[in-house]
């Protein structure tokens, strides 16, 4: 093999089971030696030269009937990437799937799995709030032809049609933090694909296929990037699934550039020391806003994790206002502290009766845990909330009041 022109996941010599952290170091990467090569490759290439026609034609063929990754060099950057490839075994590896597909964005992965079970006939979800603002968003819109019905995880099995493609959740939820039983939900999906976006808990916390997801999805942009500098989404699912999103990715033309996938390939490398050091900055900050009294309540998720929910008593636009250490923006899961209000940019899409049903109130604000001394981030954060809360409010508010959901 050269420089990696050819590396297709299936190019992985068998492999015995590695340690989750071991996979985040060494999946996708376990042909360079051989190469010659600590680093990966990036290989820019749109286009690949081919002499033999007839042979390029029945690959295309082939593609074109099952979307398998064509055998031998790349034909067009369009139907896969070489280096979009290394992390996209990687990312396979780590959630225990048979493939992953890599996209532009995570709302591109998501298209792409409404319009796979659209194509069949299947347009109608069943979805389970709070999701991520613009899934919401969506789906209800019906922006790809599909039609959802919302309910709550035990109305899973009575919203089923003959007609449903998909069932939808979300866990830990954004911004909520809510979570689900992903054994008893796949369960009630029947033969339905269950897909969990699994942005939040990554596969350091959970992995959705082993308790009977099909589809596990990922917006990349957030932990698995981790540096808050490339966009990106990848659906973790079983090899026959995955060749119908390598179809629509073709035709639609989602795809992911290879320095991203680069970037995402080196982001996984450190994916379990930094979820474990950002959730131990996590539970600290918890521990603390909970008993705050300008807090009224705080949602932090049973399996742990980055991200912190909580609702002040005051206005939660002055401690957006308030921080200087933490990052007033969107987005999540980088190195650094992140702070929004998501009724105002996340989830403002979002209908308000139907934000305020799913838990997000106007006063809740999302909070993504970095790397920096929880010392440092407490003090920012302390102060913020000082700037939010008047003084009547300090005086009738009762210490350690808050409570932890």
């Amino acid at each position: 093999m050269d420089s990696g022109s050819t590396f297709a996941p299936n190019d992985d010599v068998r492999i015995p089971p590695r340690a989750l952290a071991t996979e985040a170091v060494h999946a996708g990467r376990d042909d360079l030696a051989r190469q010659g090569l600590h680093a990966p490759p990036i290989d820019l290439s749109t286009t690949y030269p081919s002499y033999d026609s007839r042979g390029e034609a029945a690959r295309i063929d082939a593609f074109a009937t099952t979307g398998a990754e064509p055998e031998g060099p790349p034909v067009y950057a369009r139907l896969g990437n070489p280096t979009v490839a290394r992390f996209e075994t990687a990312l396979a590896r780590l959630e225990g799937t048979e493939s992953a597909v890599a996209f532009a964005s995570g709302m591109a992965a998501l298209s792409a799995v409404l319009l796979v079970r659209g194509s069949m006939g299947l347009r109608h979800v069943v979805a389970v709030r709070p999701l991520y603002g613009c899934s919401d968003h969506l789906l209800t819109a019906g922006l790809l032809g599909s039609e959802v019905t919302w309910t709550d995880p035990a109305g899973i099995a009575d919203a089923l049609r003959p007609d449903t493609g998909l069932v939808v959740v979300e866990t830990p939820a954004n911004p909520t933090l809510a979570e689900v039983d992903l054994r008893a939900v796949a369960h009630a999906c029947g033969s339905v694909p269950l897909l969990a976006d699994n942005t939040f808990a990554t596969p350091v916390l959970q992995r959705p296929a082993e308790q009977g997801a099909r589809l596990v999805l990922h917006s990349a942009t957030k932990y698995l990037g981790g540096h808050g500098d490339v966009m990106a989404g990848v659906v973790a699912c079983d090899e026959e699934f995955a060749g119908r999103l390598r179809q629509v990715r073709f035709a639609t033309g989602g795809v992911l550039h290879p320095l991203a996938g680069y970037l995402l390939l080196r982001g996984l490398s450190t994916l379990p020391v930094r979820v474990r050091a950002a959730s131990a900055n996590a539970a600290e900050l918890v521990r603390r806003l909970a008993a705050d009294p300008r807090v009224a309540r705080v949602h932090y998720p049973r399996i742990g994790g980055a991200m912190i929910s909580f609702e002040v008593h005051g206005d939660p636009h002055e401690v957006i206002a308030g921080v200087r250490l933490i990052t007033p923006a969107v987005s999540l899961g980088s190195v650094d502290t992140l702070i929004q209000h998501p009724a105002s940019i996340s989830h403002r899409i979002v209908d308000p009766t139907d934000r305020h049903a799913a838990g997000v109130s106007d006063r809740l604000l999302r909070l993504s845990v970095g790397l920096e001394d929880v010392e440092d981030l407490w003090a920012d954060l302390e102060r913020a909330l000082g700037g939010a809360t008047t003084a009547d409010r300090l005086v009738t508010a009762e210490p350690g009041t808050a409570s932890v959901v």
